[in-house]
């Protein structure tokens, strides 16, 4: 997703959310700083052609059917803690998207296999940055903001790891996007989090709209979401 497509979603969210668009950009050129020069080559990976799974952290993904959807997927994109519980069945990730808030430790040991990583920025999550970047394997981590891009952190798209990582799949090249353990509606989480999980299903849905194509994850929900950018 091009910025410019991108910023009007991203003025919504801060202003839904009150967060300041200065603590992203102080978040993402921190980022800058502390991956040294080095990152992975996002651009020079290629997806084509791939069934892509993109795995979120709901209970529902240490179920057998839907660890059985990663594990027939060419390629796993795993979201924050779901890498852990795909761990946990065998099955091994190629991507992890976090904001380090959960398990840095998985991300660190990911990096030193070579696994690539995106590490997202905001303004939240700088003291974690600061902790946890320099134990990483620079060279895997894939550096990512939700403020405009550099030359160094790129945006490619969504707000919470879960979009993100279908954003990433789809900057890659995915051929087929499919979504183990994803759940939108879940009574237990807290308010914030509710919120959170209501825009990611935006961003799935407005993802749906470029791709031309159905996520079967939003068939229970699909009308009761609107599309985040209000158009002409």
């Amino acid at each position: 997703m091009k910025f410019s497509d991108w910023e009007p979603i991203y003025e919504q969210i801060l202003g839904e959310f009150g967060y300041p668009r200065s603590g992203d950009e102080r978040a993402r050129d921190i980022l800058a700083e502390l991956v040294e020069g080095q990152q992975f080559d996002v651009d020079g990976w290629s997806l084509a052609g791939d069934r892509v799974a993109i795995a979120g952290g709901a209970p529902s993904l240490a179920t057998a059917e839907e660890l059985s959807v990663a594990r027939n997927a060419d390629a796993v994109i795993a979201a924050s803690t779901a890498v852990d519980v795909l761990f946990e069945a065998g099955i091994a990730v190629d991507c992890m998207v976090t904001d380090i808030d959960k398990n840095p430790e998985t991300a660190r040991q990911l990096t030193e296999r070579g696994v690539p990583v995106a590490v997202h920025a905001h303004g939240d999550n700088i003291d974690l940055l600061h902790e946890y970047l320099p134990t990483y394997e620079h060279s895997a981590v894939i550096p990512t903001t939700q403020a405009a891009p550099t030359d160094m952190v790129q945006n490619l798209g969504g707000f919470t790891d879960g979009d993100r990582a279908a954003y990433l799949a789809d900057y890659c090249g995915a051929d087929e996007l499919v979504f183990p353990g994803w759940e939108f509606t879940d009574p237990a989480v807290e308010p914030e989090k509710r919120k959170k999980l209501r825009w990611a299903a935006r961003l799935l849905l407005e993802l749906e709209r470029q791709r031309e194509e159905t996520f079967a994850v939003l068939d229970d929900i699909r009308t009761e979401i609107s599309y985040p950018i209000v158009r002409e």
